[in-house]
């Protein structure tokens, strides 16, 4: 029986989150699986992946076959690197301390790799909202501006236009009374 380390989809429609599975290889994508490893989430950034990692390394080291997705994820979170330790090991190429220490030293600095993408992520973020905010509030003054200057165009025409009709009904008043005069 050929097993495979694979996705498993659920969630709803164009939001999915996946299982991470180990199944037999006829099984259907999302039927029977013999164990679950844990829970792939690609809507995030950067993606979240959440699985036991002792389990994964076992059913590797015993032969499951990862898909090519899994097998990304495995190789990302050093699982592969731990198998490819482990064989130097039982080969007699290094010792398991050699080994140990090669992958935590791995571990720390794809741990900080990681972490910092999370922080250039957040920044980012942050970033864009106050770029967004400072538009926004460029946007606004200039509308209030705007409003102002034809309040103020509007009041500047009225203000005239009344002194344009008083005016001529006195004068007009003046010449009538000349005229009868």
């Amino acid at each position: 029986m050929a097993v495979k380390i694979r996705l498993a989809r659920r969630g709803r429609k164009k939001a999915a989150i996946y299982d991470i599975v180990v199944a037999d290889a006829r099984a259907p994508r999302d039927g029977k699986f013999i164990e679950k490893l844990g829970t792939y989430n690609p809507n995030t950034v950067p993606a979240f992946i959440d699985f036991n990692e002792d389990k994964a390394f076992q059913w590797v080291m015993n032969g499951a076959q990862p898909t090519d997705t899994v097998k990304a994820m495995l190789s990302y979170r050093g699982i592969l690197y731990k198998k490819h330790l482990q064989v130097g090991v039982i080969k007699g190429a290094i010792s398991q301390e050699t080994a140990d220490q090669r992958f935590n030293e791995w571990k720390e600095s794809k741990d900080a790799k990681i972490e910092a993408k999370r922080q250039q992520v957040g920044s980012e973020k942050e970033a864009k909202r106050a770029a967004a905010l400072e538009a926004e509030r460029k946007v606004n003054v200039a509308r209030a501006e705007a409003i102002r200057q034809r309040e103020a165009e509007k009041a500047a025409a009225n203000a005239p236009a009344e002194e344009a009709t008083e005016a001529p009904a006195e004068g007009g008043e003046g010449e009538s009374t000349e005229e009868q005069a």
